[in-house]
């Protein structure tokens, strides 16, 4: 790891604003998705998605898959791909690395992601050590940390090579032994791990 940055008051300033998980159990989204049955452009494309993924659900015989991107967890969806999980929506999930771990095991070491402000140089978020997705922000010295918990799991495995599937289960597991400071996160990467466990093979 680099050495440490002392945090200056700009650097709190611009990580000031968290980015907050929605939760799709805490409110009823039906009656916004059968409006948009009836508008046009990607609303009604919305809906219809809706319905595809409806049918697929009571369908027993469809195994339902979720493909993602990193910045979607960043973005404030994490506990939207937690709870299809927990409530059965999905069978398998499909991420990228950075889902994983720079989004999802990097929150659940306690870490979060900051909304970004408007018209900010990249290069005075580099002075303060800033990484920026977007229009989201991350810690340079907290994914340092991250990657850091990576090589202290990675180094305490037999040595041999490993799936993905294989890693992910070992990451869950070394958070399950009382690492994860984020209880919610916690449960997302084991029971990711879970349900790549019990859909693939070695």
């Amino acid at each position: 790891m680099n050495a440490p940055v002392q945090k200056s008051n700009r650097k709190a300033e611009l990580l000031s604003r968290t980015v907050e998980h929605v939760a799709i159990d805490q409110y009823d989204a039906r009656p916004v998705i059968d409006a948009m049955r009836k508008m046009s452009f990607t609303s009604r494309d919305t809906a219809r998605a809706a319905d595809i993924w409806s049918m697929s659900l009571e369908d027993a015989a469809c195994s339902t898959w979720l493909t993602l991107a990193g910045s979607t967890s960043a973005g404030g969806c994490m506990h939207i791909y937690r709870d299809m999980l927990k409530y059965g929506m999905i069978d398998v999930v499909v991420a990228t690395g950075a889902s994983i771990v720079d989004m999802d095991f990097f929150e659940a070491l306690g870490f979060k992601h900051y909304q970004a402000q408007e018209n900010v140089d990249d290069r005075d978020l580099r002075a303060e050590y800033i990484d920026r997705i977007y229009d989201t922000y991350i810690d340079e010295e907290e994914l340092q940390a991250c990657d850091h918990a990576i090589y202290e799991i990675a180094n305490a495995l037999e040595p041999r090579p490993y799936s993905s599937r294989e890693f992910i289960h070992e990451m869950g597991r070394w958070l399950a032994a009382g690492n994860a400071k984020r209880k919610m996160n916690r449960m997302m990467v084991s029971t990711t791990s879970a349900v790549l466990l019990s859909n693939t093979h070695p």
